[in-house]
């Protein structure tokens, strides 16, 4: 079955899902957003890979006043990969407390578990803090 605009209209939504749930201090709602057994990796920023949503929400908890206070999603871009499954790949602007912020790139894998639902089954966060990547850079 091809995606279709009402499957990347859902995917898109999904991944806006997270900013505000989070923002919100909502965690006991990720299960919107993700698989049980999400894969969630931080290693770009020195913590590894966490397993399933208890893990997650466990570490948003941990970060505490660390974790930005606003997730900012943008320039989604969805491809299907297999049927029922698709990568998404977009851009995530995250700002502190202290007014500092900071850019990622979300890498998602994100798999229909009903008709029309989606869920994130593994994200991978890449810090962003050179540009172009590094090319160039000497």
């Amino acid at each position: 079955m091809a995606l279709t605009l009402e499957d990347r209209l859902a995917v898109t939504e999904l991944i806006a899902l997270h900013g505000h749930l989070v923002d919100a201090g909502e965690l006991d709602r990720l299960d919107e957003v993700f698989t049980e057994d999400v894969g969630y990796d931080l290693s770009d920023f020195g913590q590894g890979e966490l397993s399933g949503l208890a893990a997650l929400r466990e570490a948003a908890l941990v970060l505490g006043a660390g974790i930005p206070v606003a997730h900012h999603v943008t320039n989604v871009v969805v491809e299907e990969v297999a049927p029922n499954r698709v990568r998404a790949r977009s851009k995530g602007l995250g700002v502190l407390a202290n007014g500092s912020c900071g850019s990622v790139t979300y890498e998602d894998t994100v798999v229909r578990v009903g008709t029309g639902v989606w869920r994130i089954s593994h994200r991978t966060l890449r810090a962003r803090r050179v540009p172009l990547n590094g090319l160039g850079q000497g």
